[in-house]
């Protein structure tokens, strides 16, 4: 008997079971990254930086953009931040 004789051939339309263990190629993955960030990559001390970013970004607004924030954040498109938009003293 030749292997093909040994798994019936589906039928025009039938579904096949189809299973890939993505496993050990997903933690290649990571560890890839994380040698491409470097030794020096801390995380916590660059969502600081998006944080001041964020900030400083949303400072400064006069009373249309302040406006526009305000009506973004109430609808949910941004998030609520400490200091509403307005500039930290």
């Amino acid at each position: 008997m030749a292997p093909h004789d040994q798994i019936p051939e589906p039928g025009p339309g039938a579904l096949v079971g189809f299973d890939v263990d993505l496993t050990a190629q997903e933690i290649q993955r990571r560890a890839q990254v994380l040698a491409a960030l470097g030794p020096d990559w801390d995380p916590v001390e660059v969502l600081r930086g998006e944080e001041q970013a964020y900030d400083l970004l949303y400072s400064g607004l006069d009373a249309g953009q302040q406006r526009i924030y305000d009506d973004l954040v109430a609808a949910g498109v941004l998030p609520h931040r400490p200091g509403g938009g307005r500039a930290a003293s």
